[in-house]
């Protein structure tokens, strides 16, 4: 019961802010071109700050692990390439980099690290912030990648699909915060706080665009992809990743992390990105609600079964 009341205590507020989108929309407070505006402010410029700051804010050298980092770019990678040839047989074209994207781009920065830090204290907090601080960068590469690949307009060649990634501002982001993290260099505290207040915008602001472009006929038209996603996302994903990882000799909280950060449900960064490129924000959406609703059953599903086995 305690696991379940931790993971509910932060997926609830995630679906709690879809819902006030819902009715935000529903009750005419927001409209089409509110969420155009607020979803591209959240592209360029909330959540790169968000992004800048917790990275400049994470301890290196606390828990880097090379192995565990290595694996686990090395089965994100892998995990985006079997979604991506999954895709291949279940989707349309034009739908297949959103599929792809909500199918292995989890909420590791807030769902994973959350639940990581309640489960295992500081140890979880330091060791998820390295892996969040990787997983970041991963993400955002891979899915300008297949987004690019993939994108409404048909054209793309590998000079524009690196374009697309140095210039997309989450990237960027994180690029910039690597030498300030590296040499610890210090910013101003009057700086770092208006940052932060900025920043605290993008989860909320992000949550609610996607509430408000949510109907039941738009989840109805994306039911079929959206499940099949879902199911990649929360169960077969998390599934292989945990088991390559004992298979590779980790085990006790190194696992347990490493499977948190593999079932957690998919990013609302995932939406904003789909939104910036014209793609099927829809279907993004419906995966982000598919999924968080998921969180509760199969993260604690996992995480009780590899206490059983002993793997944790």
């Amino acid at each position: 019961m305690p696991l379940i009341l931790q993971t509910l205590n932060v997926t609830a507020p995630v679906f709690a802010m879809l819902f006030v989108g819902v009715a935000l929309r529903r009750l005419g407070w927001i409209d089409v071109p509110f969420i155009n505006t607020a979803s591209a402010l959240v592209f360029r410029a909330t959540m790169p700050t968000l992004l800048f700051i917790s990275i400049i804010e994470a301890d290196l050298a606390a828990a880097l692990q090379p192995r565990v980092l290595l694996y686990f770019s090395a089965a994100t990678l892998a995990t985006f390439l079997l979604a991506w040839g999954w895709a291949l047989l279940r989707c349309p074209p034009a739908d297949r980099g959103v599929y792809v994207q909500g199918a292995f781009r989890g909420n590791n920065g807030i769902v994973g690290l959350a639940l990581a830090s309640s489960l295992y204290g500081d140890y979880g907090l330091s060791l998820g912030g390295v892996l969040a601080g990787l997983v970041i960068l991963l993400y955002n590469v891979l899915s300008a990648v297949v987004l690019a690949i993939y994108s409404p307009s048909g054209r793309y060649d590998v000079g524009s699909i690196v374009a697309s990634i140095l210039r997309n501002p989450l990237i960027i982001g994180v690029v910039a915060a690597m030498p300030f993290a590296y040499w610890q260099i210090g910013l101003p505290g009057w700086l770092m706080t208006s940052a932060g207040y900025f920043a605290k915008m993008t989860l909320p602001l992000a949550l609610i665009c996607i509430g408000g472009t949510l109907s039941l006929a738009a989840l109805r038209e994306s039911s079929g992809p959206a499940l099949s996603s879902s199911l990649m996302k929360m169960v077969w994903l998390p599934l292989l990743g945990t088991v390559g990882a004992w298979l590779c000799g980790l085990h006790g909280p190194e696992l347990g992390i490493l499977f948190l950060y593999f079932a957690s449900p998919t990013a609302a960064a995932s939406f904003v990105m789909a939104r910036a490129v014209n793609a099927n924000a829809q279907l993004a959406a419906a995966i982000i609600v598919i999924t968080t609703l998921m969180a509760a059953l199969t993260i604690n599903a996992g995480l009780f079964l590899l206490g059983w086995l002993g793997w944790i």
